[in-house]
């Protein structure tokens, strides 16, 4: 498996230029199959990016990092990944079914993180077929911060296959969220990730959304940021969501948490509890 090392982090203008020519490649386009390593030795902390991040998901301020601002950093190789050649699906409409976070100790503000991104094997899917984008943040040596991000490249698929997911939950709201329509750009702001469909109504509406979408990682984020602030994170803990309906923007939205112990249920509806946007897990180490 090949391995290719950056001394920064690769600028968001050519990896999205790459994206939409990797989305445009011709179908009988054959990808080199032997995989792909990204590896960013040395990462610091912007402390402007962080307070904006940490303003736009609800995040508070504190010593250790945000547990999904790892996300961020491992994004830019994220999109350098599947914008490779050596990346069998096109990049573009490809659906985030769910992402899994372990965090092992608080990540502190002030360390040297050093980032590797992986994908995993395919595996069938009703709907197509779906992998993992693995990330990994150590400190020091140590891995502290692992992030697995479920996705969909969208075909026939095999009717079969088995799913994977997060039970049902309905849970009472503990509060109600009024998300303007410009959340997709202040998070695409903060975050990188400027896909059209959570930017405008018209981009998204390109993509068959009726209106601009929420990015599911700023819906995580700011469940745990909720969760952070009625009762506190544990040091160490392993929080998975499933991504099920689309959040459209601007809406009102219920989110609803659990707690038994340390671990904690959470999940994300629509105004009138009818529809689920989001399903969470949270496990204590």
């Amino acid at each position: 498996m090949p391995t290719r090392r950056y001394d920064d982090t690769p600028g968001f203008g050519s990896l999205y230029a790459r994206t939409v020519k990797a989305t445009l490649r011709k179908a009988e386009y054959e990808p080199d199959t032997d995989g792909l390593t990204l590896e960013l030795p040395h990462a610091a902390i912007d402390q402007d990016h962080l307070t904006a991040y940490r303003e736009v998901t609800g995040f508070s301020a504190g010593p250790a990092l945000p547990v999904t601002y790892p996300h961020v950093l491992a994004f830019p190789l994220h999109l350098d990944l599947m914008s490779d050649p050596s990346f069998p699906y096109k990049p573009m409409g490809i659906v985030h079914l769910a992402n899994t976070i372990t965090q092992l100790k608080p990540l502190p503000m002030h360390a040297d993180y050093a980032i590797r991104v992986h994908s995993s094997p395919e595996r069938p899917h009703p709907k197509g077929t779906i992998f993992d984008v693995i990330s990994e943040v150590r400190v020091d040596d140590e891995v502290v911060w692992t992030d697995s991000t479920t996705l969909l490249s969208r075909s026939s698929g095999t009717p079969s296959a088995h799913t994977d997911l997060l039970p049902d939950l309905s849970l009472e709201p503990s509060a109600f969220w009024d998300l303007h329509g410009n959340l997709g750009r202040r998070y695409a702001a903060a975050s990188g990730d400027r896909n059209p469909i959570h930017l405008w109504k018209l981009s998204a509406q390109a993509f068959g959304f009726p209106r601009q979408i929420a990015h599911g990682m700023w819906a995580k984020a700011a469940s745990l940021a909720s969760i952070q602030r009625g009762g506190g994170l544990p040091d160490a803990y392993t929080v998975r969501v499933d991504f099920r309906k689309p959040l459209l923007l601007p809406s009102r939205v219920q989110f609803g948490n659990q707690r038994t112990g340390e671990a904690v249920d959470f999940a994300l509806y629509n105004d009138d509890h009818t529809v689920t946007h989001l399903i969470g897990q949270l496990q204590p180490r």
